[in-house]
């Protein structure tokens, strides 16, 4: 276990691994429950982590965060390059399994509870007794597999219908679906609200049968690892707060893409461009 803490409860708990991102600069802290418990305590929010960590890496740049951490004997690990505008994703480790056991009682009823997986590594149902008020998805560790040479690719998400509609909102990427259209549009359709995000272009947002594109602004792409997962958080928590779905895209798409400007967990938004998105979607 890492960071624990007594227990207070939280606002916002992210389950699933943190990674580590192969770079040329070397080995990084990375993985959606990075990206979106620092995006979410930026956020204002007071957040908590369940992963699985082997310690090859710091740290640090969690901060304080509060995190339990099953026992593996190694992250998960993936290395990345991007090709105009494509990832090309190769996994490198896998680390084990999470047991929602390890999620403490006081966290079971977060306001946000938000399934993070990055390779299969955690159910995509909630028990019983974990009450959020939001349940948000970002399934992409459901929805990809990978060959004996580690090199990734999309799958088959087994469960997605019970999944979908078990939760309150489902973000995954054009990517994640590997670009066809006819599976976007049977997943859309399967949740109550579903985004769908396509990089540099914006998102889709699919609600009470009706879509509509948002448009991202355009900026000088630095790092786009972690645009996703910092759009997802920042939509589940504008949502929770306002309950209008087309606020919370319009300030996710605008937050994310301040993202992309830098490198890393780096990325995470700052209180000005917090400010600034707020201002830009209530005026």
């Amino acid at each position: 276990m890492l960071h624990l803490t007594s227990f207070e409860p939280v606002d916002y708990l992210v389950i699933g691994h943190f990674s580590i991102d192969q770079t040329p600069d070397g080995p990084v802290l990375g993985g959606t429950a990075a990206y979106s418990a620092l995006t979410a305590r930026a956020l204002g929010l007071r957040v908590g982590v369940v992963t699985a960590w082997a310690n090859e890496i710091p740290l640090d740049g969690l901060g304080a965060l509060p995190v339990i951490a099953a026992e593996t004997e190694y992250a998960t690990r993936f290395e990345n390059t991007y090709l105009n505008g494509s990832r090309i994703q190769y996994i490198r480790q896998v680390g084990a399994k999470i047991d929602l056991g390890l999620v403490p009682e006081a966290w079971r009823s977060a306001r946000i509870i938000h399934l993070g997986p990055v390779a299969q590594e955690i159910p995509a149902l909630l028990p019983p007794e974990f009450r959020p008020t939001l349940l948000g998805l970002t399934p992409q560790g459901w929805m990809r597999t990978w060959d004996d040479g580690g090199r990734v690719r999309p799958c088959e998400w087994e469960g997605a219908e019970a999944a979908m509609q078990a939760a309150g909102v489902t973000v995954f990427s054009v990517e994640d679906a590997a670009h066809d259209e006819e599976q976007i549009e049977w997943l859309a359709h399967q949740g109550r609200l579903v985004v769908v995000t396509e990089g540099a272009a914006g998102c889709r947002l699919f609600w009470n049968g009706d879509s509509r594109r948002f448009r991202a602004p355009q900026v000088d792409e630095v790092d786009a690892t972690g645009a996703g997962d910092i759009f997802a958080t920042a939509f589940f928590v504008r949502l929770l707060n306002t309950r209008d779905p087309w606020e919370a895209a319009r300030f996710a798409v605008n937050l994310a893409a301040h993202s992309v400007t830098r490198a890393g967990l780096a990325s995470v938004p700052t209180q000005p461009e917090i400010d600034t998105c707020l201002m830009e979607v209530l005026h």
